[in-house]
């Protein structure tokens, strides 16, 4: 399994007690969506290694976990802050504007007033507001991700219908004169 095959689902916070018990974080909207899981794979020096789950237990976002083989403190503290991936494919389906950010990659940027702009070429998780990275015109401008700005997905077509903060393009295109001017 190559990482590019997977999404990262969370991460291993901290041991819990002495057998090798750990504290995860869950990257969902959806935690419950886990709740049966048998097996993640786990990012260590590069490489995703398949590690099998004894039990779970969800609390939130976060969730306490055991490990086949991982049976003591030590073997626990070797693996803290690993991430926790799985395969595309275990990602549940969405539907209408709901999207996953590695989904929209390549899409064309359709705009309601201004027609065709560009292609995504990378979504940005900024904490408080998600960005769309968009090449327009062979300069990055960057979308907020919220449902006052992106409209529509469709997946057939690869586009993703928006509707532009005004102003937001020529920002960036009098960024990019005042450059030409220095």
């Amino acid at each position: 399994m190559k990482l590019d095959q997977c999404f990262q689902l969370g991460m291993v916070l901290k041991p819990h007690g002495l057998k090798g018990e750990l504290y995860i974080s869950l990257d969902t909207d959806y935690p419950e969506d886990y709740q049966e899981m048998e097996s993640v794979f786990l990012l260590q020096n590069g490489k995703l290694v398949p590690f099998f789950i004894e039990h779970i237990q969800l609390k939130h976002k976060e969730a306490l976990l055991k490990f086949e083989d991982v049976d003591d403190k030590d073997a626990a503290l070797a693996i803290r802050g690993c991430t926790l991936h799985l395969p595309l494919t275990e990602l549940p389906e969405l539907t209408g504007n709901q999207f996953y950010f590695h989904e929209i990659n390549g899409f064309q940027v359709e705009d309601t007033e201004k027609g065709m702009l560009g292609v995504v070429k990378e979504v940005f998780e900024a904490g408080h507001q998600d960005l769309i990275g968009m090449d327009y015109k062979g300069k990055e401008v960057l979308i907020p991700i919220n449902d006052d700005v992106v409209l529509n997905v469709d997946r057939n077509k690869a586009i993703l219908k928006v509707s532009l903060p005004v102003g937001l393009l020529e920002l960036y295109m009098e960024e990019e004169d005042k450059q030409d001017e220095d």
